[in-house]
């Protein structure tokens, strides 16, 4: 069973702790594709970082799933 987290003494859904952390890691992510010029290839940019959060997203919660189990 998913628990919720303890935020200050808020408890929040896990989904919104893992939401945090993969905006985080997606904000650097994205500041280092565009230093790194692959948006210039991108035909989309919009869909392309919506993609990419959805990948970074779905790649936290498995990884902290299959860490728990």
């Amino acid at each position: 069973m998913i628990k919720e987290i303890n935020v200050f003494g808020i408890f929040v859904p896990p989904l919104f702790a893992y939401a945090g952390g993969s905006a985080l890691i997606w904000l650097a992510l994205r500041r280092f594709l565009r230093w790194a010029g692959v948006y210039r290839g991108v035909w989309h940019p919009a869909l392309f970082n919506t993609a990419l959060y959805v990948l970074i997203l779905s790649g936290c919660i498995v990884a902290v799933f299959h860490w728990d189990h």
